[in-house]
C-alpha cells in the first residue's frame, strides 16, 4: 500500500465543504446533485436548509422536487435522497448476513401488507429497519409522517454496499472504517467487510496523527481545496463535516460542540470564512445567532443577507445577531 499522504484538519474540512458543495453553490434547480450523500431532514426542514446552503436561488418546495425521495436510511433518520440512488441508500444499509436480512424483508412484506396500496400516516417500532429492505418510502411534513410501499430497487446487493462506502469516502474522507458503519448503521463487522472490497480505490492518509483514507480519486482535490469564503448557515448535521467523533476528526456519534455557544435552543453552526463563527436556531422566519467576537461592517451585512435568503414557506425573514467575547 503506498505511504500514507499527510493531512492537516484543516485541508480535510476543506475539502469536504468543497465536495459538499457548501464551498460554493451549485446552479439553481440542482437539487439531485446536492443531495448525493442524503441530506438529513431534522426538524424543523433540515434538508431544505441543507439545500439552501449547497444551491443557489433555492425554492421553499426543493425538498418535495420529483426526482426526490425521502425514508430512513443512514442513522435511520429521515433522509432526502436521489430517486436515482435509492437502492445505494437502503439495500446498501442491509447486513451482510443471510438471517438479518431475512428478518428485515418480512418486516418490510408485514408493513407493506397493511398499507395495502395506500399511503398511509403513521408508523411503528419496524418501520426505521425495515426501510432498508428499499420497499418502503415516507413523507415527513414536519408535523406527520406518512408511509407508501415501493418497487424494490434493482441494483446489485454488492454494488449497493460498496457504492454507499464510496459516497461516504468522497463526502467525509479522510475517514476510517469505524466512521462509515456507524455512518451507515453496519456492524463493525460488516462495515470492515465492505471496507475491505473498496481496497484497491484507496489512499492511506494521516490525518493529523490518526490513520485514515480517502479514494484515491480524490488526491487532487484534497491536495488544493480552497479555503471558503462567506457565509453559510449550517443545520446541525452539517457540523459532522468539522469531526464529531471522539478525536474531533471524523463522522461519528453525538453532536460535538464546536464551540461554546451551542446550547438547545442553537443547534445549528454559522461558518464563515470555512470556520464556525457562531451558532443558530430558528423558530418560523426569526433566525436568532450568536457570534463569537465583533463582526465587521461586511461580514454582519453578508450574515444578514444570508439569513433573510432562508426559502421557509409562508415565512417574513428576520434575524437576531447577538456577538459575545
Amino acid at each position: 500500500m503506498a505511504q500514507s499522504l499527510s493531512v492537516s484538519y484543516q485541508q480535510a474540512v476543506q475539502y469536504r465543504l468543497i465536495v459538499n458543495h457548501l464551498a460554493e453553490r451549485l446552479p439553481a434547480d440542482s437539487y439531485v446533485q446536492a443531495a448525493r450523500f442524503g441530506l438529513q431532514d431534522t426538524a424543523p426542514r433540515d434538508a431544505l436548509i441543507g439545500m439552501h446552503a449547497r444551491v443557489e436561488a433555492c425554492e421553499p418546495s426543493a425538498w418535495q422536487h420529483p426526482r426526490l425521495i425521502q425514508t430512513y436510511s443512514p442513522r435511520a433518520a429521515v433522509y432526502v435522497l436521489p430517486t436515482e440512488d435509492f437502492g445505494v441508500f437502503t439495500i446498501g444499509r442491509l447486513p451482510l448476513g443471510e438471517d438479518k436480512r431475512r428478518v428485515i424483508d418480512e418486516m418490510a412484506a408485514e408493513i407493506c401488507r397493511s398499507l395495502a396500496g395506500i399511503e398511509r400516516r403513521g408508523g411503528s417500532r419496524e418501520l426505521r429497519p425495515a426501510c432498508a429492505s428499499g420497499r418502503l418510502a415516507l413523507r415527513w411534513t414536519t408535523s406527520a409522517l406518512y408511509v407508501r410501499e415501493v418497487s424494490r430497487p434493482e441494483i446489485d446487493f454488492g454494488e449497493a454496499h460498496r457504492e454507499l462506502c464510496r459516497r461516504h469516502l468522497h463526502a467525509f474522507g479522510p475517514t476510517t472504517a469505524e466512521a462509515f458503519g456507524w455512518w451507515a448503521g453496519l456492524s463493525r463487522t460488516d462495515a470492515n467487510e465492505v471496507w475491505q472490497m473498496l481496497a484497491p480505490e484507496l489512499l492511506p492518509v494521516d490525518l493529523e496523527g490518526q490513520s485514515a483514507w480517502i479514494l484515491a480519486a480524490d488526491e487532487g482535490t484534497l491536495r488544493s481545496a480552497p479555503v471558503m469564503q462567506g457565509p453559510r448557515f449550517l443545520v446541525a448535521s452539517d457540523l459532522r463535516l468539522f469531526g464529531q467523533d471522539r478525536h474531533g476528526l471524523f463522522v461519528g456519534p453525538g453532536q460535538k460542540q464546536r464551540i461554546h455557544l451551542h446550547d438547545w435552543f442553537h443547534p445549528h453552526g454559522l461558518m464563515l470564512d470555512g470556520r464556525i463563527a457562531g451558532t443558530w436556531g430558528r423558530r418560523a422566519g426569526r433566525v436568532d445567532v450568536k457570534v463569537v467576537g465583533p463582526l465587521s461592517t461586511d461580514s454582519r451585512s453578508a450574515v444578514e443577507a444570508e439569513a433573510l435568503s432562508i426559502p421557509i414557506p409562508d415565512a417574513t425573514m428576520s434575524i437576531d445577531i447577538a456577538e459575545y467575547r
